[in-house]
């Protein structure tokens, strides 16, 4: 029996192989294969013990399973298992960490053979600000481009490189970027840095507020588990990625940013199942589940109601949970290309 050839890809292999661009495809596939029914997931499994002494616990354990089946070819090319174990601990800034860390398995459809173990966090953070990337052409106005982006975290930097680069590649750059966080100087740090990588200007806000007035775009990727944006700060028209919250317990938008926006999410089970943003505003506004008006998949296939956007006065919130399906793509074509180019480590496994 032939030995088993496994690929290890590193978070640096996985930057180097995976650029936003070529992600957002990756994951716009992903989400309109869900929409066709090709993809099974069920939600996702939390694991967070009880700390000792009834302190608040440190992290959490996330399990991520995906199986896409594709279009019914011989061989098919689109077919896969993947599964996505990662840890959220949100004190890793602190220690100069990605506060998500884990790794991604993907395995053979046709005999469960595992084919690669990859860095989940760079996975997630690239994966992550692709599916707004997607989101954001689908949402925004036409005329959109001033961004805000509260939090100063992985998240807040991959959404600024990542929107700045597609916005350029589509020739239509973004006019700058504004940034803010729970401190004015981390923010103005960040801001330094991403003037370069973003290639477009970006400036520290001096507060949540500051950075959204006059915004077309606004981006939340914060760990905060009480609302970091407030609808009176919201223009009418504005589009808005939200993150960070991905938990029942826990949001960034309030009930009333909610309430006034038209809602569209990755998949509406995960939402109603496990967005705080969600969740906590039905339960405070009573508003109908059908709030959700289509998942990002059913715009791109056609295969829902809604036409998106309605009028250059909506409020748009796409409401990211992150999906084993969009994992599982950028798994798949991170695997295929480093096997092409010969990159990462292969074990005998």
């Amino acid at each position: 029996m032939a030995d088993l050839r496994l690929l290890v890809l590193s978070a640096r292999d996985v930057r180097a192989l995976l650029p936003y661009g070529e992600c957002a495809e990756l994951v716009a596939g992903a989400l309109a294969a869900l929409a066709r029914g090709e993809v099974y997931q069920p939600l996702r499994t939390m694991i967070q013990p009880p700390a000792p002494g009834g302190s608040p616990p440190a992290g959490l354990m996330a399990l991520m399973p995906s199986f896409r089946s594709g279009r019914g070819t011989t061989p098919d090319p689109d077919a896969a298992y993947s599964l996505k174990a990662i840890c959220v601990f949100p004190g890793n800034p602190g220690l100069g960490k990605d506060a998500h860390q884990g790794v991604v398995l993907l395995s053979s459809p046709e005999t469960g053979e595992p084919q690669a173990l990859i860095n989940a966090s760079a996975l997630t953070e690239i994966r992550t600000a692709a599916a707004s990337v997607v989101a954001t052409r689908l949402l925004a106005r036409a005329d959109a481009t001033r961004l805000a982006i509260i939090g100063t975290g992985v998240q807040a930097r991959a959404h600024a490189i990542a929107l700045a680069q597609d916005y350029a590649a589509r020739g239509r750059p973004l006019a700058g970027i504004r940034i803010a966080g729970r401190t004015p100087g981390r923010a103005a740090q960040v801001a330094g840095e991403l003037t370069a990588a973003a290639g477009v200007p970006v400036r520290a806000a001096g507060s949540a507020a500051e950075a959204v007035a006059g915004a077309d775009i606004v981006v939340t990727a914060t760990s905060s588990a009480t609302p970091v944006l407030e609808r009176a700060w919201v223009a009418d028209g504005t589009h808005i990625n939200a993150v960070g919250a991905c938990l029942p317990h826990t949001r960034e938008l309030d009930s009333a940013t909610m309430a006034a926006a038209v809602v569209f999410t990755d998949s509406r089970e995960s939402a109603l199942a496990e967005s705080g943003d969600v969740r906590l505003a039905l339960a405070e506004q009573s508003l109908p589940p059908v709030h959700i008006r289509a998942e990002i998949g059913e715009l791109l296939t056609g295969t829902g109601s809604s036409p998106g956007r309605a009028g250059d006065r909506d409020i748009t919130v796409f409401e990211s949970l992150g999906l084993a399906a969009e994992d599982l793509a950028a798994a798949r074509g991170v695997y295929r290309k480093a096997a092409r180019l010969g990159a990462g480590i292969w074990v005998d496994f």
